[in-house]
């Protein structure tokens, strides 16, 4: 009879990286960490307000648990959740690309490092390392560096060796690869129909890139891969997670999933479920963005791994080997270089001075104008008309490109409309006569976004439009693309347009 451990529960509890709701940890968080072996949770900006009350939020968090990893989504630009307020100090994936300056991508990553360090978080789900080979993906875009696999694993293996020089883990994803695809994995099952040729030259070759640069996680995405299993998503699938990852690709660090409330698995199974297959698979982490109210649904997916393992459909030592890998992460923080640092409280130099020149100049050298003769400085404050629609799921809802902001800062004056797809309707353009600047996220993308840009130029030819996603066909007689959403994008286009250099 196989050797059963007489702490199942606590393995259990190791492997699983629960969110929570409100800003102050609940009894059943601080519960689980102190006294049932829970190994980490998970930050959303809903639980954040600034960066003391984070700090003072994570040192609760491990007076109850030292080694607890503490993990978050920051990947600057428009995923951000310490920043998700005022929007990020630095540019996203996209800038970095389109700068193609692999050591100013390697110091933002640095700097948002040092901001997560300084509030002692363990681990970012970050850098995105998919290879954006399809220009309308609706969840990737310009969170990806590009789309040429060389350019985007270059990039990624600055990102890696800036954010783990801070002292924090880093965590490539969507294994193995999410740029591809038509369908959000947060909505629905994306498929990659790609040949494992394809997937061999495009999609791979930055998460080998990550492996050879020391990467401490990677997280698996929710998407199936006909060319590798025809039948599981990669976060399901042996064959990818272990076979493809673990034995060809030589990763030995801590594999997570994405979070399994995503509808893309669980419209397949019921949470416990997905935890188990996942484990399997050979996943070591399990995130669960969302719980309940009093950690119900935690103690489930515990109980749904320990009755696994009790019917051997999930082998213990399989159970105990991913538990030892979100440990050794956790063991890694503690003894990295960042610690004496971090112990002494060094405050993070990203927000201030240094970082955000830092942010002001990647932005600006992302920044890419085309113009049909018309000046490229406003000659007085302008109407900025902000087209918001809803970004994606992996961003924070209400998330704006804060152009409005940063144009009145560099041109008091300025007056500012925001349109979204609940009011969508242009203020009365035909009798104003200050300068229109509309502002756009990927409007090739958005039919009812196109129409309302279309209709706004054809009344004031003389528009000049910012577009902050993925660059389209240029429109108005002054196009700008920032190539992505952070504060730093904004207060640099906002400077280039008003003359405020």
């Amino acid at each position: 009879m196989p050797h059963r451990s007489p702490d199942l529960a606590r393995l259990a509890m190791t492997v699983l990286q629960p969110g929570f709701d409100g800003t102050e940890p609940p009894g059943w968080l601080l519960r689980a960490l102190g006294d049932e072996g829970l190994g980490g949770t998970v930050l959303f900006a809903r639980n954040l307000t600034d960066l003391g009350h984070t700090t003072d939020l994570v040192a609760r968090l491990r007076a109850e648990n030292p080694a607890a990893v503490i993990a978050v989504d920051e990947e600057g630009g428009s995923v951000t959740r310490l920043q998700a307020t005022r929007g990020s100090s630095w540019p996203g994936n996209r800038a970095l690309g389109v700068g193609d300056d692999v050591e100013a991508t390697r110091l933002v990553a640095q700097e948002i490092g040092r901001l997560l360090a300084s509030a002692d978080i363990t681990l970012d789900y970050a850098p995105v390392a998919d290879v954006n080979a399809n220009p309308v993906n609706p969840v990737i875009g310009v969170r990806s560096f590009g789309a040429d696999p060389e350019l985007v694993s270059r990039h990624t293996a600055a990102w890696i060796s800036g954010l783990q020089g801070a002292g924090v883990a880093a965590c490539a994803k969507h294994f193995p690869g999410h740029g591809d695809t038509h369908t959000d994995s947060h909505h629905a099952l994306p498929t990659l129909h790609a040949s494992p040729r394809l997937l061999a030259e495009r999609d791979l070759p930055p998460f080998r890139t990550a492996v050879a640069a020391g990467v401490r996680a990677v997280m698996c995405g929710h998407l199936l891969i006909p060319a590798l299993d025809p039948e599981n998503p990669a976060t399901l699938s042996r064959r990818i997670t272990t076979g493809l990852l673990r034995e060809e690709m030589g990763f030995t660090g801590m594999i997570v999933t994405d979070a399994i409330e995503m509808r893309a698995v669980a419209a397949l199974h019921s949470p416990g479920e997905i935890a188990v297959r996942a484990l399997a698979a050979g996943a070591d982490a399990i995130c669960a963005g969302i719980s309940s109210p009093g950690g119900e649904n935690v103690h489930e997916l515990r109980d749904a791994i320990v009755d696994a393992v009790r019917e051997g459909r999930l082998g213990e030592d399989r159970l105990a080997e991913a538990a030892s890998r979100v440990l050794a992460l956790s063991g890694w923080y503690a003894a990295s270089a960042a610690a004496e640092a971090r112990a002494a409280g060094i405050a993070a130099r990203g927000t201030g001075h240094e970082g955000e020149e830092l942010g002001l100049r990647t932005a600006r050298a992302a920044i890419r104008v085309t113009a049909t003769g018309a000046p490229t400085v406003l000659s007085g404050p302008p109407l900025v008309v902000d087209i918001a629609p809803r970004l994606s799921e992996a961003v924070e809802p209400g998330m704006l490109t804060g152009l409005i902001g940063a144009f009145t800062e560099s041109m008091p004056g300025t007056v500012g409309h925001v349109v979204t797809v609940e009011t969508p309707e242009l203020p009365d353009l035909s009798d104003e006569s200050r300068p229109l600047v509309m502002v756009v996220h990927d409007a090739r993308r958005h039919p009812w976004v196109g129409e309302l840009l279309a209709r706004a130029v054809a009344l004031r030819p003389d528009t000049v439009v910012v577009e902050t996603g993925m660059p389209g066909e240029p429109s108005g007689a002054v196009y700008v693309t920032t190539n992505g959403i952070s504060r730093a994008s904004a207060r640099a286009v906002a400077r280039w347009l008003t003359g405020d250099q």
